[in-house]
């Protein structure tokens, strides 16, 4: 019995044992885990986490003048799951908001992010609004932001412009950087290399009290994160040239790009007309961005890079070298200036490669297109094949496809292939259904960085490198890795003697107009071809393409000035201006005596032929009057007797 007692005596103080320590367990499972969770919870009702956004990098000019800057701006970010609000008509009539559009911004925020931008770039007078009643918004802090400076308005179309990142946009960004109320690059170089410039964003936590107020940093600021500002970029556009070639193209509409063929990189890069960049900047964006976009003058089509435009005489430096790569050319072969076959102009009848490149000759670029296309026989078959070979040919020059210049949007231009011809002419074509191609007209697009990429490839004698904005990127001093790659277009040096003298000799006493000659350059440094490019719809555009000083190229240049004439006179005067202001830093004229005369008849001729146009217009318009008077008067006779038909039809049958 007693030991059965004492069985019972140990079960019961085990048993008390054992529950006690199940309480104390419970207890410390009760302080350890649900307690710390409780507090973790309280700390998260106490502590909001900020994005902090970078700074964007700096832009600067090839000679390290600042082109792009930042400026602070505010913006009023809402984390939708705290953002409960004691009060939110308070909050509605502070912004002049509606009761709908206040629950709207924050169902569109919530549904793709927790937390986004509810008001971006506040003015002043809003700032100062959030900042006394913050406090009174739960969920709700103001974020430093940056926008975009331009120190002047020249580049607008090659910088480009940053904006508030679009649905379209959010939804392809794989990497997930971007949160709504963000700004992204929308062009030009902003959109290039938005990934260099936007830098990476920050962390901050801060602790609340109970009243929404800050009252400092969590845990001293161990977890934050500092934002890194973006890379700075050195631009390899030199900005006083730059501006110094806008001004030449004011009122005029065209574009210039010049290059430095030795690293394929761009000098300058203008389209006109253009706008000025500082317009889509700040809390205006959208009211200045519908007023550009809808302007007839289209100003944010960068005419530079996404023109298709025929090269015109340009053109036939290609045809040479092609010509004399396979053989059917040669330095000495004269050909004659057979009018009969194409218009021209007055110059020796028998011209060379040379010589036909110095005076522009139709006549011989027809005969040297028809060998080419036909050096393989006479048959449709021949044509075809030779055809597709001399389009191969063009295409390594540039021409109709993209170069990869690092702004987006680059136009490709177009060098018609075969099957083009045969859809047209359903298979049967032959020579006089494409000769128009042979100086650079009819179905063939260029761009003006393409045509400018041409003068670069001659300048070199025979290669080029991707034209690029960019000099360098951040610390490393260096462009992209694409952008320092050598490409061979697969002519011979030694046949590019012949079209650099013809080009030379082109501007000494060719078809280089005479305001074209009176820079401050010796004649002999600049090698230049003309071009006067046929338009249907109104005045002829004037191109040139030229690089200086022949014998070590610093400077390659296109120009092309719509509905301005003849090549030589308006391009030429231009581009000439342009490569005086590079190499010699002076943008002064010397007139010789002897070329006074020249200068004056040009002059002249200009005159005349404004003068001749508007008396031409003149003339339609009265021409045009008298066939409406014509027109009106047979239109009352008809009437006349058509009522007199009738009468006469009534009179014969009376009812």
């Amino acid at each position: 019995m007693e030991g059965e007692r004492g069985s019972e005596k140990r079960f019961v103080f085990y048993a008390i044992f054992g529950f006690v320590g199940l309480i104390l367990l419970i207890r410390l499972f009760i302080m350890q885990v649900l307690e710390d969770k409780y507090q973790e919870s309280a700390e998260a009702n106490a502590i909001q986490k900020q994005t902090v956004y970078p700074d964007r990098g700096l832009i600067f000019d090839r000679n390290g003048k600042l082109i792009v800057y930042n400026e602070p701006v505010y913006d009023l970010m809402v984390i939708p799951r705290e953002a409960r609000l004691p009060d939110t008509m308070a909050f509605c009539k502070l912004f002049g908001i509606s009761k709908q559009e206040f629950i709207e911004k924050i169902k569109a925020i919530r549904a793709v992010a927790p937390e986004g931008v509810f008001f971006s770039q506040l003015s002043k007078v809003d700032f100062a609004k959030v900042q006394e009643k913050l406090s009174d918004f739960p969920g709700f802090y103001v974020s430093r932001r940056t926008v975009r400076v331009y120190t002047s308005e020249a580049m607008a179309n090659a910088l480009g412009y940053i904006a508030e990142i679009s649905p379209e946009e959010l939804k392809k960004d794989s990497t997930q950087y971007y949160r709504p109320g963000d700004y992204i690059g929308k062009s030009g170089i902003e959109a290039s290399y938005e990934y260099y410039l936007r830098g990476e964003k920050g962390i901050k936590y801060q602790l609340k009290n109970r009243f929404n107020q800050v009252v400092g940093s969590y845990q001293d600021g161990k977890l934050d994160k500092p934002a890194i500002a973006g890379e700075n970029l050195i631009s390899s556009v030199d900005i006083e040239l730059q501006k110094y070639g806008e001004m030449l193209m004011q009122n005029k509409t065209g574009a210039i790009v010049a290059i430095e063929p030795k690293t394929g990189e761009i000098l300058t890069l203008i389209t006109s007309p253009s706008y000025n960049p500082n317009l889509l900047v700040g809390a205006e964006f959208k009211k200045n961005y519908a007023s550009i976009s809808r302007n007839p003058d289209l100003l944010l089509f960068n005419r530079a890079t996404q023109s298709a435009y025929p090269p015109g005489s340009t053109f036939k430096t290609i045809q040479a070298l092609i010509g004399l790569q396979n053989g059917v050319l040669n330095d000495t072969l004269q050909l004659p200036c057979n009018w009969s076959l194409v218009k021209c102009h007055p110059h020796p009848y028998w011209t060379t490669p040379q010589t036909s490149i110095q005076y522009s000759c139709n006549p011989f670029y027809y005969q040297a297109f028809r060998r080419i296309v036909h050096q393989k026989g006479e048959s449709f078959e021949a044509l075809q094949e030779g055809y597709k070979q001399w389009r191969e040919q063009v295409l390594k020059f540039g021409f109709g496809r993209k170069l990869g210049v690092d702004i987006a949007d680059e136009g490709s231009g177009s060098i018609p292939q075969v099957e083009r011809f045969n859809k047209i002419y359903k298979n049967n074509w032959n020579f006089s259904n494409i000769y128009s191609l042979s100086i650079g007209q009819g179905e063939m697009g260029v761009t003006l960085l393409q045509m400018a990429n041409l003068a670069c490839i001659i300048a070199n004698k025979g290669y080029y490198y991707t034209p690029h904005l960019v000099k360098s990127i951040g610390k490393s001093g260096k462009p992209l890795p694409q952008y320092q790659v050598k490409h061979s277009i697969g002519i011979d040096e030694k046949y590019f003697e012949p079209i650099i003298k013809g080009m030379n000799g082109a501007f000494k006493a060719g078809t280089v107009g005479p305001m074209a000659q009176v820079v401050n350059l010796y004649a002999g440094d600049i090698c230049a071809k003309t071009g006067t490019v046929q338009n249907p719809h109104g005045e002829d555009h004037s191109t040139f393409i030229a690089f200086a000083p022949c014998d070590n190229p610093q400077i390659a240049i296109a120009v092309y000035v719509e509905n301005a004439g003849f090549g030589g006179i308006w391009a030429a005067t231009i581009a000439s201006l342009m490569m005086q202001k590079y190499l010699k830093d002076t943008t002064r004229v010397k007139i010789q005596p002897w070329q006074v005369g020249r200068i004056e008849s040009t002059e002249k001729m200009v005159i005349e032929k404004v003068f001749n146009r508007r008396e031409l217009m003149r003339l339609d318009s009265i021409r045009k009057a008298e066939k409406r008077k014509q027109d009106s008067i047979k239109a009352i006779l008809r009437k006349k007797e058509q009522e007199e038909e009738i009468y006469d039809d009534n009179q014969l049958n009376p009812q």
